[in-house]
C-alpha cells in the first residue's frame, strides 16, 4: 500500500465495474478509503471485498444518481462512515439506445440525461458541499471523447457528456478560491464489460478507430483519474483531459 492519499476519502459512482472498479482499487492501492456507489450492489459489495481482502478500506452503497435526494443522502452516510469526502469520482453512465436524432424516443433521451448529465451535478452539488465541510477537494467527472466530437445515432450520450465538460468547467471557475478543483476525463473506447459482449469483428473496428489500433484498459483512465486527484495537479482545474489512444487526433 501507497500512502499518496493516506488519510483521504474517494467516493466513486458506477464503482461496481469497468472503469470505476479499476479507479476504487486504485484509490485503494494508494492508500484512500473508498465508498464504492453502484445501482448493482453485488459488483459494488464484490469489489469492497476485494480491496479490504488485500487490506484496504471500502464500504459499498447502492446508488441511483439520477435520484438527487439518494445522491444526498449517500455522501451524508459516506461523511458518517468513514468521516469526511475529499475525492469524487462521477463516473456512473449509461450508453442508452442507438438510433437517429429524429427517431429517438423522448423517453429515451431523458433517461440517458438523467443519468449521464443529471447524476453528475446532483453528485458534484452534494460533493462539493461536503467537501466544503472538510476544507477542500477534487471532483473529477467522467466525460468521453463524444463530448468533444459527434457520433452518429447517439444524440442523448453525445450531448450530455458535452454538457458534463460544461459543468466541470463552470463549477471549476466557482470554487477555484475554496480548494476545490474540478476536472474532466475522456475516455475513449475502454475494454469495459459492455464492449466485451460484442462480437470480435465489432471490436476489431472500434479498435481501428483509435490510430493506437487497441481498446484501452480500465487501468489507464484510472490513472489519470488518480493524478487528477492528487497534489501533483494542484494547479490545474477545469480542464479535459482525453485518454483515448489517439481518436480526437484524427
Amino acid at each position: 500500500m501507497s500512502a499518496t492519499f493516506d488519510g483521504k476519502v474517494a467516493f466513486i459512482t458506477g464503482g461496481g465495474s469497468g472503469i470505476g472498479e479499476a479507479c476504487a482499487i486504485a484509490f485503494a492501492k494508494e492508500g484512500a478509503s473508498v465508498a464504492i456507489a453502484d445501482m448493482d450492489m453485488v459488483g459494488a459489495e464484490r469489489v469492497a471485498a476485494q480491496i479490504t481482502k488485500s487490506g484496504g478500506k471500502a464500504k459499498a452503497y447502492k446508488l441511483d444518481v439520477a435520484d438527487d435526494i439518494a445522491v444526498g443522502a449517500v455522501i451524508l452516510e459516506v461523511e458518517k462512515d468513514l468521516g469526511h469526502l475529499n475525492i469524487g469520482v462521477n463516473n456512473a453512465g449509461i450508453g442508452g439506445d442507438i438510433a437517429p436524432t429524429g427517431e429517438q424516443t423522448v423517453a429515451g433521451w431523458h433517461k440517458v440525461i438523467s443519468v449521464n448529465l443529471d447524476g453528475v451535478f446532483y453528485c458534484t452539488r452534494h460533493e462539493i458541499a461536503a467537501m466544503k465541510r472538510a476544507g477542500g477537494g477534487s471532483i473529477i467527472n467522467m466525460a468521453s471523447i463524444l463530448g468533444a466530437v459527434g457520433f452518429a445515432g447517439s444524440a442523448a450520450y453525445v450531448a450530455a457528456k458535452h454538457g458534463v465538460i460544461g459543468l466541470t468547467r463552470a463549477s471549476a471557475i466557482e470554487y477555484a478560491t475554496e480548494n476545490i478543483r474540478v476536472n474532466a476525463v475522456g475516455p475513449g473506447f475502454i475494454q469495459t464489460p459492455l464492449l466485451k459482449a460484442l462480437p470480435e469483428e465489432s471490436l476489431a473496428s472500434i479498435s481501428a478507430l483509435h490510430p493506437m489500433n487497441r481498446l484501452g484498459k480500465s487501468e489507464e483512465v484510472a490513472a489519470l483519474v488518480l493524478f487528477l486527484a492528487s497534489p501533483a495537479s494542484s494547479f490545474i482545474t477545469g480542464s479535459y483531459y482525453p485518454v483515448e489512444g489517439g481518436y480526437l487526433a484524427k
